[in-house]
């Protein structure tokens, strides 16, 4: 059974830091794009950040560029999101995700596996 199970989430001052982690078991995840995606109460998911398949190619949105770093190993089949000073709007669930390699990787509708998901909290 392929599964993807995010940690690292917690609750931290604005200006702290967290690392959240997403474990892969099932298969391998080796050349897949692997994604982090939030959702905060009441709006829809959105993209954060992905890493394409070779490790080389990252992409951010806006709002986390500068702050957050995603990286993988693939020898453990884990993908990391360093996340740095956060601010309460970071306040989310953090979900991570694998897709086929190819475009579209802002689109939640084009990845395949999703974890359940880990609460960020960010007080102010």
């Amino acid at each position: 059974q392929v599964q993807l199970v995010e940690s690292g989430g917690g609750l931290v001052q604005a200006g702290g830091s967290l690392r959240l982690s997403c474990a892969a078991s099932g298969r391998t995840f080796s050349n897949n794009d692997m994604g982090w995606f939030r959702q905060a109460p009441g709006k829809e998911r959105e993209f954060v950040a992905v890493i394409r398949w070779s490790s080389t190619t990252t992409y951010y949105a806006d709002s986390v560029k500068g702050r957050f770093t995603i990286s993988r190993d693939n020898a453990k089949n884990t993908v990391y999101l360093q996340m740095n000073s956060l601010k309460p709007e970071d306040t989310a669930v953090y979900y991570c995700a694998a897709k086929p390699v190819g475009p579209s990787w802002a689109t939640p509708g084009a990845y395949d596996y999703w974890g359940q998901g880990t609460q960020v909290t960010v007080s102010s």
